[in-house]
């Protein structure tokens, strides 16, 4: 009798055990699905810079109420420069990212896997301006030899497209120095400061300087026809990009993002500027004015996508851009395919 009892006892304390570890497991699933967004329901976006033009589709999708039509709640964060949002989605505290697409390529080749699903632009957005002061000596790309050129952040889209003009110039790398200024305010004071001669930032940042009178533009990749001058091509930037695991196991809810952004991006195309801005936080206009944060869209408004699908040449030229100067992409073989993909678009409302 007390054997039987014994063993019962210990098939018990198993069946316990078992109990134990199977509710460990699920609490810890939980856990990494809620930080994923798939439990709290909750889709963390963090963008580039909510106030900067390029990056408006965002924040103008949930002044338009698109996303809460689509029943997706949607939190929109913000840093300063894509390449600190594209860390925060790596790192898995938030579930897509709001910046150039140009990084899918480059983390490709770091063994990270995401991908574009809503590509906003088939242009940069990017200009490249110069000091009144140093105006006389910085006329083109084949004079930033020597010179302090502004940029978000180091390793940022407009520090990857500064090294291209730089090499497709006939110029290193390492003849200019790139310096971390952000955008906006902080871009503005480092021109006026003299800590930059020249640098490449967005609007609302442009319109203010020429408002201001504080430089002027060198390169303008504003439009379609400004990306083909300077870069050889179409160049896809500003998108919804997400980690393909997460793509993948979130279908539905993509599908939801992407309907309210192709919407957003649909209503851009039938809207003026002034009705495009009057939607928009008052402050975006980062001290410049109504009138001059109008204009700003105005300008940057041929970059954008009308269905937010990727241009057919689009990656390509991405490809061979970040090629001429990134080490790590020189002799990686892309698979292009994996870097974005049209399936939610193309079933977009």
């Amino acid at each position: 009798m007390r054997l039987t009892t014994l063993s019962g006892r210990r098939a018990a304390a198993a069946a316990i055990s078992a109990a134990l570890a199977l509710t460990t497991l699920t609490a810890c699933a939980h856990h990494e699905d809620d930080k994923s967004g798939g439990g709290s329901g909750k889709v963390k976006i963090m963008v580039g810079g909510l106030d900067k033009v390029i990056y408006l589709p965002a924040m103008l999708t949930q002044r338009l109420g698109y996303f809460k039509a689509e029943g997706v709640d949607v939190q929109l964060l913000t840093e300063p420069a894509g390449v600190q949002a594209e860390t925060a989605l790596v790192s898995g505290d938030v579930q897509g990212t709001v910046g150039f697409y140009d990084h899918t390529l480059d983390l490709q080749s770091k063994g990270k896997h995401v991908e574009s699903v809503v590509q906003f632009s088939h242009a940069p957005g990017e200009v490249e301006v110069v000091s009144n002061k140093a105006a006389g000596e910085l006329k083109s790309a084949k004079d930033f030899k020597g010179k302090k050129l502004g940029v978000t952040g180091l390793g940022s889209s407009t520090d990857f497209l500064t090294k291209y003009l730089a090499v497709h110039n006939g110029l290193k790398t390492s003849d200019y120095t790139p310096v971390a200024v952000g955008a906006g305010q902080t871009f503005i004071a480092a021109l006026q400061q003299g800590s930059i001669q020249g640098g490449m930032t967005t609007d609302p940042t442009v319109a203010t300087i020429l408002d201001k009178k504080l430089g002027k533009v060198l390169i303008d990749m504003r439009t379609p026809e400004g990306s083909k001058e300077a870069l050889g091509g179409a160049y896809p930037s500003s998108s919804l990009y997400m980690r393909t695991d997460w793509v993948n196991s979130h279908k539905d809810t993509v599908q939801k993002l992407a309907n309210a952004f192709v919407k957003t991006l649909k209503w851009m195309s039938k809207h003026t500027p002034e009705e495009i801005a009057a939607k928009m936080p008052a402050d975006y206009a980062q001290g410049g004015g109504t009138k001059v944060y109008a204009e700003s869209i105005k300008s940057t408004l041929p970059m954008f996508t009308t269905d937010g699908v990727m241009p057919s040449d689009g990656p390509a030229t991405v490809e061979r851009v970040l090629k001429s100067f990134n080490p790590n992409l020189k002799n990686f073989k892309v698979d292009l395919a994996k870097t974005y993909t049209t399936e939610f678009v193309k079933k977009a409302k």
